[in-house]
């Protein structure tokens, strides 16, 4: 049984930082994409960040130099440093596995996490 559990979410003031984590079960996380998404309310789930089997990442524009996405596959786990928050960074974040090589493509994503909620104050 596959589970990804996301962790790490919480409340912060604009500019500050938060480090999310995820932890995968039931699959080799280091042969998958992972990815992370947020939904904020009202709006659609939409791609973070997301990191392949090789290293390579892709970020959104609206993160790009303030969130890093990394991975250990030795503890089967991605993480998502973010940092400078901004109040448009309040969502639930999930995180997701795709067999489809670094994709931001929501629908390619096969496995998802509960999430976690983010929320950014000024």
């Amino acid at each position: 049984q596959v589970q990804l559990v996301e962790s790490g979410g919480g409340s912060v003031q604009s500019g500050g930082s938060l480090r999310l984590s995820c932890a995968a079960s039931g699959l080799p996380s280091s042969s998958y994409c992972m990815g992370w998404f947020r939904q904020a309310p009202g709006k659609e789930r939409e791609g973070v960040a997301v990191i392949d089997s090789d290293g390579s990442r892709s970020y959104a524009d609206s993160v790009k130099g303030r969130f890093t996405i990394s991975r250990d596959n030795a503890k089967n786990t991605v993480s998502l440093q973010m940092n400078n928050l901004k109040l448009e960074d309040t969502a639930m974040y999930y995180c997701a596995a795709s067999r489809v090589f670094r994709t931001m493509t929501r629908d390619e994503y096969d496995y998802w996490g509960q999430g976690t909620q983010v929320t950014v104050s000024s």
